[in-house]
This record gives C-alpha cells, structure tokens and sequence, in this order.
C-alpha cells in the first residue's frame, strides 16, 4: 500500500528518506541534471511503499503561491503514483488557499491536466501550468 507522507523542507526525516534518490545519477537524468532542492518554504509530499520511497513532489509555499518546480515519479508507477502525490498538493493548496503553478516535463502534462492543470507556456522539455 502507497502512503504519501508529509514534510517540512529541513525535516531531517526527509533527508533519511530522499537522499538515496536525489544524489543518485539515474535520478538526476531523470530531472535533466537539474538538482532537487530545499529550504524552510519547501513542503514534500512523498509516495512510500513499505519502506521504499516511490516518488516526491518538492512544493514551495511563498506568499500567494504554490509552486512545484521538479519531482520524481518511479517510471513502472506514474499511473498510480502522479494522481496520489498531485491530490495530496491540491489539498495542501486548499488548505491554504493559494494558487498553484508547475513546472512540469512535457512526459508528464497528462497527469497535471487530468487533475485541472493547464498550460501557460510552452518550453521545448517543460510545461509551466496552473491549477
């Protein structure tokens, strides 16, 4: 069973659970090289598996928005995984009442928009949409 677990962006939890993945260079490729990072405005969600991390939303919260700017899905379970961590950030945002943007790798633009996401703009690998 997938839990989506919670966490502050210094949590030292956190970095037990994700370092194994976001130091890891098949990972890195993954994000096209671009490094995962954090900070206190930072909240993650992350898809566990028993004790395995399956996938992570990093979200930073600043003023009125939302924003997720990279992430990491296990290839073999984006189908089930992008809808479980998406809704655990749109409940976040609901909670907090503001907007919420994202970055996202074109691959992906499928699963922000079955969750009402739409495209602003258009890169050559990313998609910047809002919800």
């Amino acid at each position: 069973m997938i839990r989506i677990l919670q966490f502050q962006g210094t949590d030292a939890a956190l970095y037990t659970l994700v370092a194994p993945l976001v130091m890891n260079p098949k990972i890195l490729k993954y994000n096209n090289n671009y490094p995962f990072k954090t900070n206190d405005s930072f909240v993650w969600f992350v898809a566990v598996e028993e004790k395995e991390v399956k996938g992570f939303v990093p979200v930073e919260v600043k003023g009125s928005t939302m924003t997720v700017n990279n992430y990491y899905v296990d290839e073999n379970e984006e189908k089930t995984l992008f809808p479980l961590l998406l809704k655990a950030v749109i409940g976040k945002q609901a909670e907090l009442e503001k907007s919420l943007h994202a970055v996202v790798m074109v691959r992906h633009a499928v699963y922000f928009e079955s969750e009402g996401f739409k495209t602003c703009k258009v890169w050559t690998k990313y998609l910047k949409m809002e919800r």
